[in-house]
Order: C-alpha cells, then structure tokens, then sequence
C-alpha cells in the first residue's frame, strides 16, 4: 500500500513539536492548570508512550498534540513545515485530522451499525477519498480480520474491535496516530496482539505513533516514555523494560 506523503511527517526529525504549550481550563480561583509550560519534540517514525499519574495531564497533552483541544498559550506543529494549529480555524483543524492524524480510543468508537468494512473505511468516505476494495482487503488481513469484514462489532471480541479501530487509524496513512489507553479495556492476551500491532506499524511502515497508557507494560513496547507529573514533562527515557518503568512511576510529582 503507498503512504500518502501528506505532511510526511516520517521523512523528518520531528513529526510533532510542542512549544511552551499550556493548558488551563476555566479562570480566577476555579482555574486548573492541565498543561504547564510543555516543550516536546515527537521523532518521525518512532513510537512513544506517554505516561503519569492520574491529573498529570496525559490526555491533554495528546488531544492539544492532535489538535482536538487548543492550547491556551504556545503552539503545536505537525512536521517541520506545518503550521501552528493553535492557529488554524475550527475547519481547518478538522482537515488537518481528517488528512493527517488517525486516533485510536479506549472504547474502540465503533459505529455498531456498520460492519467493519464499513467502520473501517469511514474516514475515507467523510474526507471524500477513495480507496481500492484490495487496499481494504489487504489492510483488514495485515491486522488480523481479513475473515471479519463483514460481521458487525457486536460479533467481534474486544481484541478484534480494537483491531478494527486501529484499522480504521491506518486507512487514511495518518502522518501520525494517537492511541488513548488503546488496551485499557482488552484482557492481558488481547493487549498484546494490540500492541504488537502498533508497534509493527511503526517498524515495518514507519508510522509515527503517540500512546498514552498507564501501564507499564504496554509503555515498554515503545521507542522512549515521556513522563508528565503535574502537567510538566519531569522525564524522557529511552526505551525500558516494564519493571523500570513501574519504578519511575512511583517517583513522579506528588508520589515521589
């Protein structure tokens, strides 16, 4: 299948970049403060976890990333070029996503009516674009549903639904996919197929992945762990076994 050059975001150094980005929701005394001062560069082609204790700010950080939310202050670029999309119109923010970014969720975000064919192929028909049914069929095959395409979600298991979701994350050849806790809801042995999955896209097609997680294990698969604590980055390592990473867990913010 030929990737979309898009923004081609894996042919440079930086696929994401974060510049004194914060995030505060409300004002006055009510004020909370998500994201404080980020500064972060995401490489092109590579798979990075994001992790932190509960309110450190991880599902801000990915949804100002990719653009679902708007940072109060500083920017955010996808690829070198790109421009801010703190600055870009509600319409065009939907375009970049359309075009650009591919998102897989916790709950997989199934439409139940639609058989997986159907579910996975719907980015392509809201941006308007056409693909060959044998690019379909190949892509449904590559993450394990090449029997599958026509059942609806409801005759999937959990693993096979993710699978489906992240099928329909690839359809587009994103620059970039965000996956938001994509295992939380799989048992131990579905969790890993899923992973195994996200961590061949980026090996074998250079897809450029952004996970957050709060488990260990799933953030061992990556390439490195960005640590947020108290809506600031405190730590970037390069890739780590679980049990390394569980012990730099324990010693964020407040729980250090």
């Amino acid at each position: 299948m030929k990737r979309n050059r898009g923004l081609d975001v894996a042919s440079v150094a930086d696929a994401i970049r974060l510049d004194a980005v914060s995030k505060v929701y409300g004002t006055g005394v009510g004020a909370v403060s998500a994201l404080d001062d980020v500064s972060v560069t995401i490489p092109g082609g590579s798979f990075t976890a994001v992790m932190g204790p509960s309110g450190s700010g991880k599902s801000t950080f990915l949804h100002c990333a990719a653009g679902l939310d708007r940072p109060t202050t500083g920017s955010v670029h996808l690829g070198a070029a790109a421009p801010d999309l703190a600055a870009l119109s509600e319409t065009e923010l939907t375009l970049v996503r359309r075009r650009h970014v591919g998102f897989v969720f916790q709950d997989f975000n199934l439409v139940p009516s639609l058989t997986v064919r159907q579910n996975v192929t719907l980015p392509l028909r809201l941006a308007h674009r056409r693909m060959r049914r044998a690019d379909v069929t190949e892509l449904l095959a590559r993450v394990g549903l090449g029997g599958r395409a026509d059942h609806l979600p409801s005759q999937l298991s959990g693993g096979q639904q993710q699978r489906a979701a992240i099928a329909r994350s690839l359809i587009t050849h994103p620059d970039v996919v965000f996956a938001d806790e994509p295992t939380g809801a799989l048992d131990t042995a579905s969790a890993r197929e899923i992973l195994a999955l996200l961590r061949a896209a980026v090996d074998d097609y250079r897809q450029t992945t952004v996970m957050v997680t709060h488990d260990p294990v799933a953030a061992s698969w990556a390439d490195r762990v960005v640590f947020l604590a108290d809506g600031r980055i405190v730590d970037i390592v390069a890739a780590q076994p679980a049990d390394r990473i569980a012990d730099r867990m324990t010693r964020l913010g407040s729980w250090a």
